[in-house]
């Protein structure tokens, strides 16, 4: 029988005895030993007479090919070729195994090469001495105050919503707080909440933050786990 031998790179024997049943569409359970062997070996010539680096795990494994193919054509031996083929079978069951995980675990880690991630970030590096807020309220109040509201709305929200998408920029919503505190002077911290969604509650808060570094409002909280106010400038209680 004539073979077209194509050289690939292969990580094994077992590697290419699976490559040999592939091409030949064979069932692995169910392979001859004598067709699966001369293939193998027409391998290894030709990898031989390209003067390419032959393993010694190919060679030994050509040997337990030859070893099992010859104790096919002993009758009295038929039983000890049975365990070598068994034992092969079971190898490369393992390995074929091995090597579809190995391709499922190659497949996440090219799609994981398309994420980016950003490293956490210490909540020290947005403090500013800019920002005017009264000694007794610090930024840690300011996250609670918005923890808690969160919590709040999401005992609040209905079981059945509609989400439309709208884009918030901090300066917008800036504006939009400058007059409210124009026409009510003071307002509570949560009531500048009025849209309960992730965008919306993220830009309002970084607006309270930066129009309080610009000095453009106060934030104040009279004792400890008071309400937290927010003040138009010059504003004073």
């Amino acid at each position: 029988m004539n073979y077209s031998i194509t050289i690939d790179k292969f990580e094994g024997p077992l590697d290419l005895l699976l490559h040999l049943i592939k091409q030949n569409d064979i069932d692995i359970f169910d392979i001859n030993i004598a067709e699966i062997t001369e293939q193998y070996l027409d391998y290894i010539k030709a990898m031989t007479e390209l003067n390419l680096d032959i393993s010694s795990e190919y060679l030994v494994m050509a040997a337990d090919l030859t070893l099992i193919k010859s104790r096919e054509l002993l009758p009295n031996e038929e039983e000890e070729e049975e365990n070598l083929k068994e034992e092969l079978i079971d190898r490369l069951v393992e390995y074929q195994k091995y090597k579809e995980v190995s391709e499922t675990f190659k497949d996440l880690e090219i799609m994981r090469s398309k994420s980016f991630s950003k490293n956490p970030s210490l909540i020290e590096e947005f403090r500013s001495e800019d920002i005017q807020i009264s000694d007794d309220i610090t930024l840690e109040d300011l996250l609670k105050a918005l923890e808690k509201f969160n919590e709040k709305k999401a005992l609040e929200k209905p079981l059945n919503t509609v989400v439309t998408r709208k884009e918030y920029s901090v300066y917008e919503r800036g504006v939009e707080i400058i007059n409210t505190l124009k026409i009510k002077k003071k307002v509570k911290f949560e009531d500048l909440f009025e849209v309960y969604n992730r965008d919306y509650i993220v830009v309002t808060f970084l607006s309270i933050l930066d129009l309080a570094k610009k000095g453009n409002l106060l934030i104040k909280q009279d004792h400890n786990l008071d309400t937290i106010m927010l003040m138009a400038k010059g504003v004073e209680s």
